[in-house]
């Protein structure tokens, strides 16, 4: 196919790859994005910088919804809710909820999500490379701590869904977690380590390098919010901004938790909702680890980078409107405190860097990855939920497949947005 113009509507993991594989591909890139590739505006910056191969379990199990009582209650808990928004937030509850009543459902949507991701950290050590920024992915492993093995096998659906797509992993004991991570609090006697997984050092620096190697492949950045399309008969003509038409051939909507309104002005009703992340980057600390680890209990990811020792991992559902609760951020130092015992109580405030964004979360575990129904020449590409870094690459490499009219190399199926009909 000759080379078309292409307009990608949004510079996240997930757009700054796709402009990249494009433009590499010989098509005229247009980058739609009022913001700077890798600012703190993305969910890609404050994310938990995981390559995670093992991110196949959605968030919606069997069982989920008796947790979340506990998990509301509790001040250190995973999870918060603002009531106010919950007449808004219903029907995404709902259907979450039915997403995960049955085995059989979560198996489903794990195998899809294993397609996203189970070469995540081969496919991003390529991009980064392409990019000339290799030094920012750490491939040493992922740990996950557990009080004692019962807590592990009290998570027995998801671990075995992981060993089904491949995932592998090694058990330590109490002695073999501590002399790797003599950090950690000893509540936590029991851990796995994925020794195939990798992190991003730096997602906001490694999100403006994908960006950065797209300009110099010929792609340009038009800073400007999209707003909508220009259709006649089922064909593009233009996407339309804030500051005016960009006219293409083929748009790629890759806008994250931004998605609902361009996915309805292209054809499609989406479910999609605000998962609202917040993480805290403790400079310089005085107890950190060595390699990423899940503190299975709290749900929170700690994982070295190169400004400090990110603390993530939190889920706040609310408007995307609504203003950032900050007392999260308080939450994740006083778990990173319970968790690294030798981090003071008196950490100076201008060493802690505090974050919120918005993880752009479809109701059935599922990012929307394909034509729209108003027209084909319309790619979504959105609603990746907690893998978005780590389906990145992939989901770029699909979405060339689809404006290049070749066969996808996976089944796209379960993420057409028609699925929601």
């Amino acid at each position: 196919m000759s080379a078309l113009s292409v307009a990608v509507i949004g510079a996240g993991a997930v757009g700054a790859a796709t402009a990249l594989t494009l433009a590499r591909e010989g098509h005229h890139v247009t980058l739609i994005e009022p913001g700077e590739p890798g600012g703190e505006q993305a969910a890609s910056y404050g994310n938990a910088c995981w390559i995670s191969p093992e991110s196949v379990v959605p968030m919606a199990t069997p069982g989920v919804w008796r947790k979340v009582p506990g998990w509301l209650s509790d001040p250190l808990g995973p999870l918060t809710i603002r009531w106010a928004h919950l007449p808004t937030l219903a029907p995404w509850l709902v259907r979450f909820l039915r997403a995960g009543s049955t085995v059989a459902k979560v198996e489903r949507t794990s195998r899809a999500l294993r397609g996203l991701v189970h070469d995540a950290v081969e496919r991003h050590e390529a991009l980064a490379a392409s990019a000339g920024v290799s030094e920012l992915i750490a491939r040493n492993g992922h740990l996950y701590a557990f009080r004692d093995r019962a807590a592990f096998e009290a998570e027995a659906l998801g671990w075995r869904l992981r060993r089904e797509a491949g995932v592998r992993w090694l058990e330590l004991s109490a002695e073999e977690l501590h002399q790797r991570e003599p950090a950690l609090s000893r509540e936590y006697r029991f851990a796995l380590l994925l020794e195939d997984a990798a992190h991003v050092t730096d997602p906001g620096a490694y999100v403006a390098a994908l960006a950065s190697a797209a300009l110099a492949q010929g792609a340009m950045h038009r800073r400007a919010r999209a707003t909508g399309f220009e259709i006649r008969a089922g064909r593009l003509q233009a996407v339309l901004t804030s500051d005016g038409r960009v006219a293409a051939d083929r748009a790629v909507i890759a806008v994250g938790a931004h998605g609902k309104a361009l996915a309805a002005a292209a054809g499609d009703s989406v479910p999609i909702e605000s998962e609202r992340g917040y993480h805290i980057v403790i400079e310089a600390p005085e107890a950190s680890v060595r390699t990423p680890v899940m503190v299975a209990d709290a749900k929170t990811p700690l994982t070295p980078t190169v400004r400090g020792l990110r603390v993530a991992g939190q889920v706040e559902l609310a408007s995307i409107t609504a203003e950032p609760a900050w007392a999260r951020s308080d939450v994740l130092l006083a778990l990173a405190r319970r968790l690294l015992p030798g981090l003071p109580s008196d950490i100076p405030p201008e060493r802690i860097r505090r974050w919120m964004g918005h993880r752009p979360s479809v109701a059935d575990g599922l990012p929307v990855l394909g034509p729209a129904s108003g027209s084909a020449d319309i790619v979504h590409a959105f609603g990746h939920g907690h893998i978005g870094l780590a389906a990145a690459p992939k989901t770029a490499a699909l979405v060339a497949d689809l404006v290049a009219q070749r066969a996808p190399a996976i089944d796209l199926a379960p993420f057409s947005p028609t699925r929601f009909r």
